[in-house]
């Protein structure tokens, strides 16, 4: 028998969640979640295992399901806001399990209370302020003790945003100024956070946007200086990429303050046809150059390699020339070092970097099965190179963008759109079209374009009208900087 585990979501995305909450994720077979949770964690989740939300569920029919899954043999989850521990029905749900006979752990999360504090920037402690904290929820303001309650130096209330004027009332009464600091978080540390910041006096007139977290104290005041302070701290930037390439430029976003969403625009699969490769590689001692312009090319070519029982050594003889560090960097990972990268990372600046006279040379080229650029073929043909063209891969669109995403997209609250390639662009505007025919241009009217190269940003010109920001250096991390040069040079320019 697997343990059920109660696993503390933390506030926001997977960056905010330990590194025991990520591996219970990562090998869970069945997945019940609240509703509060940011829906980004649910992509670690493996695509086979069942996700569902207890949106609407009684507490005994929530116990009841975690039961079932568990006689069953199943790996679940049970995945809350949060910490389990704070104001998360943990208890109920541990008992009934106890009650039942299950094995279960729990792992604790960043709790809101302290997590929303500190992405907003708001102290809650301070020697000379702050010693002490309150904390309380307001589902049923008129069994709390609201005058300990205004005696803490600094107040967190959680899930009371329907009953701010009940707050604000039982606080003044019982001796808090109604000049004292207060912010309301919402939706904290997810896409969408927004933080209004006033006095106790003022706080009644707020509209109740749910989830928020209330704070109340002298920290507030605080919040311009002890906020984060990196470059793209509070935007929410979208990652068009591949669904299953790696994370590195979300990480190299997140170390610069960004929120960071992920959308697969590419799914990459074995090109329609293995044929012409496979007699492309049993006749390998032909070829002078072998020419690879992407991360997919390399493995998929050296993986097919090995599928005929050949290793490196069966290139020996061969160049190697590479468009850029990254597949360069890739190709080191098979053994294999590049004998050529262009000084600028595409495909035109390889061709400038091959030697002029190529009469007689054979030159081996494995790329994705459509949709690529004939520049670089057709230049090496013109100085005499024999060309040959194989399919390693093939790329297509995703069948849909995930329902939050589209959300998120509706609402304008994505700040950059980012695009690696044109094919990101054609299949991101393909998706919103399919999702929202006509309507998905009007969402992007304050949202920035960023492109990795001169070929995706005129993709983005033809599709959204416009690029507003193109990397200089054409690769992630190269994007990254511009984007990071950009919002410098914009809020230099504003403030």
């Amino acid at each position: 028998m697997n343990p059920i585990v109660l696993v503390g979501a933390g506030p926001g995305g997977p960056e905010h969640l330990t590194q025991a909450a990520c591996h219970a994720l990562q090998h869970a077979e069945v997945v019940l979640y609240d509703t509060l949770i940011d829906p980004r964690l649910l992509t670690l989740v493996s695509p086979q295992a069942e996700i569902r939300s207890v949106q609407g569920l009684s507490q005994t029919e929530i116990n009841n399901l975690l039961i079932h899954y568990y006689r069953n043999h199943r790996r679940v989850v049970r995945l809350k806001s949060g910490d389990p521990f704070v104001f998360g029905k943990a208890t109920q749900e541990l008992q009934a399990l106890a009650a039942a006979d299950c094995m279960y752990h729990v792992i604790p999360g960043i709790s809101t209370v302290t997590g929303a504090a500190t992405l907003a920037g708001i102290p809650l402690t301070d020697r000379e302020w702050g010693r002490t904290i309150g904390i309380f929820t307001a589902h049923a303001p008129a069994d709390l003790d609201w005058a300990a309650l205004a005696r803490m130096d600094t107040l967190v209330g959680l899930m009371g945003v329907g009953h701010l004027a009940t707050i604000q009332t039982q606080l003044l009464q019982n001796g808090r100024s109604p000049y004292t600091p207060v912010a309301l978080i919402h939706r904290a540390g997810q896409v969408g956070q927004a933080i209004w910041q006033g006095t106790l006096g003022e706080l009644a007139a707020q509209p109740a946007q749910a989830p928020s977290v209330l704070i109340v104290g002298e920290g507030v005041t605080y919040r311009a200086q002890c906020q984060s302070r990196l470059p793209l701290q509070g935007k929410n930037i979208l990652v068009t990429r591949a669904a299953e390439s790696g994370a590195e430029m979300d990480q190299l976003l997140r170390e610069y303050g960004a929120n960071v969403v992920s959308l697969p625009t590419l799914v990459v699969g074995p090109p329609p046809d293995w044929g012409p490769l496979d007699a492309a590689i049993a006749q390998l001692d032909q070829f002078h150059w072998l020419i690879l312009t992407s991360a997919n090319g390399v493995d998929y070519f050296l993986a097919r390699l090995w599928h005929h029982q050949r290793d490196v050594r069966a290139l020996a003889h061969l160049k190697i020339a590479v468009v850029g560090e990254k597949t360069a960097g890739h190709l080191w990972k098979w053994g294999l070092r590049a004998d050529l990268i262009p000084e600028e990372f595409v495909a035109d600046q390889l061709l400038a970097a091959f030697p002029p006279n190529c009469q007689d040379v054979r030159v081996l080229f494995p790329r994705v099965a459509s949709g690529g650029r004939d520049v670089l073929v057709q230049g090496l043909q013109q100085r005499g190179a024999q060309v040959w063209e194989v399919a390693a891969y093939e790329t297509r669109c995703p069948e849909a963008i995930p329902p939050f995403i589209l959300e998120y997209l509706r609402q304008g609250w994505i700040e950059v759109l980012t695009f690696t390639s044109s094919k990101t662009v054609v299949h991101c505007c393909q998706l919103l079209e399919q999702a929202a025919p006509g309507v998905w241009p009007t969402w992007f009217n304050k949202s920035r374009i960023a492109a990795i190269g001169p070929q995706t940003a005129r993709t983005c010109e033809r599709y959204f009208q416009r690029v507003d920001i193109v990397a200089k250096e054409y690769t992630l991390p190269g994007l990254v900087q511009a984007i990071v040069a950009y919002y410098q040079s914009h809020d230099h320019h504003t403030g």
